[in-house]
């Protein structure tokens, strides 16, 4: 399987996310969408929003911003301000590099074997945090 550049990504996707919270002991449900715009060469701006429930709390919405900034060496993350979240590389299984955020340790696995259906799973480990996300992407 090839790199996918930014040109595969750009649109809308509908996103539906699962987040199990061993920590607090619930479930997390996200449904919405995911928008990636042409934000500069090679720069894709990611937006998503989505109604979020957890557990059996009010619904709530939810909303996150990233640039995806492609080279050769496959895509840097970046949180909305520039400052530096993973890099990964789009194509197949694709293990992301850590992203510690203070005594809590962020890991990500990306899954393009089913394109244009693919799939990013962080499992979350710390003293304030234990959970794993897993974000569903398609068409």
């Amino acid at each position: 399987m090839t790199m996918l550049g930014p040109a595969a990504f750009v649109g809308q996707w509908r996103l539906q996310r699962t987040i199990t919270d061993r920590l607090g002991g619930q479930t997390g449900r996200l449904v919405g969408q995911a928008v990636f715009t042409q934000a500069g060469q090679g720069v894709l701006a990611y937006q998503e929003t989505g109604d979020l429930r957890i557990g059996d709390g009010p619904v709530m919405v939810a909303m996150r911003r990233y640039l995806w900034v492609f080279d050769a060496g496959g895509v840097a993350v970046q949180f909305g301000d520039g400052a530096a979240f993973h890099r990964f590389i789009p194509t197949g299984h694709a293990a992301g590099t850590d992203h510690p955020c203070g005594d809590d340790l962020y890991r990500v696995e990306y899954d393009f074997t089913r394109w244009p259906i693919w799939r990013a799973t962080w499992v979350v480990h710390g003293p304030r945090k234990d959970y794993t996300s897993v974000s569903d992407y398609g068409p």
